[in-house]
């Protein structure tokens, strides 16, 4: 068969990236939703990234740095697709590059902390898919190819018996077929994680021990411009490493307590809700924060003194920091003190006065009053370990950030604004 130009090869090679993109997410939105092969190298990219990269991303993208480095890998792929479709007709490379695309994303994936045995599923599928996509449309190149004989003048034995059809507008249908067939699995694969990965299932919510009163009315509604008292839920800041909600039912979470202590037990959030519970306003401040930034936000809490359940371990005097570990394999380091003195760290179960949002943690996560997010806020949290800072180093702390982060004091003034005019009197 004839040799697509440079140009439709690219093309082709584009379309059957992006089917394989697809076929990818959907399997792993069945399997393992981390495991999708765009995620997993974003994933990979975000534990690798310097500390000086991930600051700039932050302050820089905002709550848009995510979506952005998902979207950049994908680009990359479809780039690296491009170039597969070129080198195709040459001993098949185009799909020896697919092939090592997925290695790569395999062993991104089967790295992960939440890795599972089926972690390599979707990138098996997504090369399955690609691959195969390439070699169909873009066979390599045989001496025997009729056109290439007709090149080196030797007869056309078996000339076509009608001409051939347009072949620009032919790939260019070809990759559009390729490209819009990817896109929708990629948009099943999206709804079908959708069916968990989105609002948190609603549980009836236990009364505190001892409700506080209602908090009074913000002068945010007398002063225009004033932040409010009570920052939304949906406003409330979310600064993690999960390119994806991490999927959880409260049915089955799980909070097992290890390590240095006299017991290790494990609670069943119907064990947590039986506890005493306790309402706390506490406001939580991400390190990344400038003065005057949007990464703080205060609400009222609902949970569990976090002391209350260290105390049916047992924490061991010989332990000085409790490692938290979250749903998709972050840890953080808290102080045991931190945790156990009177500043009434919990874990909370609900944020102004609803459980908790997946976005922050759904269905517990950790909230210690005076310390930065990253050493005291692990959200989707799975287990407590006692232990010691010289024996077990956090996420954070593998990577050059503080091990004891108290919050420093700031202050700004919201009204007037810079540069604005105010009237006397």
């Amino acid at each position: 068969m004839a040799q697509l130009p440079s140009p439709g090869a690219a093309a082709i090679g584009v379309g059957s990236a992006t089917f394989a993109l697809g076929a990818g997410h959907l399997v792993a939105a069945a399997v393992a939703p981390p495991a999708s092969p765009a995620v997993a190298v974003a994933s990979t990219l975000v534990d690798r990234a310097p500390r000086a990269v991930k600051e700039w991303a932050i302050s820089t993208l905002g709550t848009a740095d995510k979506p952005a480095l998902v979207a950049g890998v994908v680009l990359v792929v479809l780039a690296l697709g491009a170039l597969a479709g070129v080198l195709q007709p040459r001993r098949r490379l185009g799909t020896w590059l697919f092939v090592a695309l997925g290695v790569l994303s395999a062993a991104a994936a089967l790295t992960r902390p939440d890795a599972g045995p089926v972690s390599a599923l979707p990138t098996l599928a997504a090369v399955a898919a690609g691959s195969l996509t390439l070699r169909t449309i873009l066979p390599s190149r045989s001496r025997f190819d009729p056109v290439e004989m007709s090149i080196r003048g030797r007869r056309d034995v078996n000339p076509p018996a009608q001409p051939p059809s347009d072949p620009v507008r032919r790939t260019l249908l070809t990759a559009g077929a390729l490209t819009a067939a990817g896109g929708g699995l990629a948009y099943l694969g999206m709804r079908l994680g959708a069916g968990t990965a989105g609002s948190a299932t609603p549980f009836a919510l236990p009364a505190p021990a001892r409700p506080l009163p209602p908090l009074p009315a913000g002068l945010e509604a007398t002063v225009p411009g004033l932040s409010a008292l009570r920052t939304p839920v949906a406003d409330f800041y979310r600064v993690d490493t999960a390119l994806l909600l991490p999927r959880i039912d409260a049915a089955d979470w799980r909070l097992r307590i290890d390590g240095d202590v006299d017991r290790h037990i494990e609670l069943t959030f119907d064990d947590l809700l039986a506890m005493p519970m306790v309402e706390a306003d506490i406001t939580l401040n991400c390190v990344s924060n400038p003065v005057g930034g949007e990464y703080i936000g205060s609400t009222r809490w609902l949970g569990v003194l976090t002391r209350d359940v260290l105390a049916r371990a047992g924490v061991r005097a010989t332990a000085d920091q409790i490692l938290s570990t979250s749903q998709d394999g972050m840890t953080i380091s808290t102080p045991v003190a931190a945790l156990t003195d009177e500043r009434g760290a919990l874990l909370a179960v609900a944020m102004d006065g609803k459980p908790l949002t997946r976005e922050h943690g759904y269905p517990v996560r950790m909230v210690t009053p005076g310390l930065y997010g990253y050493v005291g806020a692990t959200k989707w949290l799975t287990r407590l370990t006692a232990t010691t800072y010289a024996a077990e180093k956090a996420y954070w702390s593998t990577r050059g950030w503080a091990e004891q982060a108290e919050v420093k004091t700031a202050a700004r003034i919201d009204v007037p604004r810079r540069g604005e005019t105010v009237p006397e009197g």
